[in-house]
Formats: structure tokens, C-alpha cells, sequence
């Protein structure tokens, strides 16, 4: 397994304790309806990022478009998440855009995963 592929699982494991602490949050905070969605984005995010660099560890699918496509869902779901929580806590988002352009980016990145589903894998 490469060292990108190691890193890729470590964010997604961070990111998945962010969901969690997130929903937890949301479940104990009134009005806390963006942290519900920016939980969501991580924690079903965080487990593609895993399965992703497995099959691709494993030569199931092609492995470059397969890390290019997990590296896509980490850099992305973070945009989407901490856009949510920076608009949830400080009152306005991470920059301009922040949201669809993570969301934007996770759509090319399922489209990616597809793309190395179907790709010969040498």
C-alpha cells in the first residue's frame, strides 16, 4: 500500500470522528440543522474513501483513478462539511462557493470511481 493510500485512509478516519462529534452535536444543539448535513457528508463519505483505496490496493479497479477519486471525496467533503460548521458557529462560510464547489467535486468524484470501475486495470 502506498504512503498516498495510508494517508487517505488516516483523513478518512479523522473525518469519520468529525461526523460523529458533528451528529452529536447536532443532536444536542436546537437548530443545528447544517451540522446534521455536514455529519452526514463525512460519515458516508469517510467509509467510500476506505473502500475505494481497498478495492484499488487489491487491483479490483484501476488503482491511480481509484486514489485520484478517494483524494476527490476527502478535499471535498471537507469543503462541504466545514462550510456547513464555519456558517453553523462564525456566521458566514469558508469562502465563497465553498459548498458546490465540494459538492461539484464530490459528483466528479463518484464519476471517477465509475470511470476506474470500468477502466482496464493495466
Amino acid at each position: 500500500m502506498s504512503g498516498a493510500s495510508r494517508l487517505l485512509i488516516g483523513l478518512a478516519a479523522i473525518m469519520g470522528a468529525c461526523g460523529v462529534v458533528l451528529a452529536a452535536a447536532a443532536a444536542h444543539l436546537p437548530d443545528a440543522t447544517r451540522l446534521a448535513a455536514a455529519s452526514s457528508m463525512l460519515l458516508f463519505h469517510a467509509p467510500a474513501v476506505v473502500a475505494t483505496i481497498a478495492v484499488a490496493d487489491r487491483a479490483i479497479i484501476h488503482a491511480k483513478l481509484a486514489v485520484m477519486a478517494a483524494a476527490g471525496f476527502v478535499i471535498a467533503a471537507s469543503l462541504f462539511a466545514g462550510d456547513l460548521v464555519l456558517r453553523q458557529y462564525a456566521g458566514h462560510g469558508l469562502f465563497p462557493m465553498a459548498a458546490p464547489t465540494g459538492g461539484t467535486l464530490l459528483i466528479l468524484s463518484w464519476l471517477a470511481l465509475a470511470v476506474a470501475a470500468v477502466w482496464p486495470k493495466r
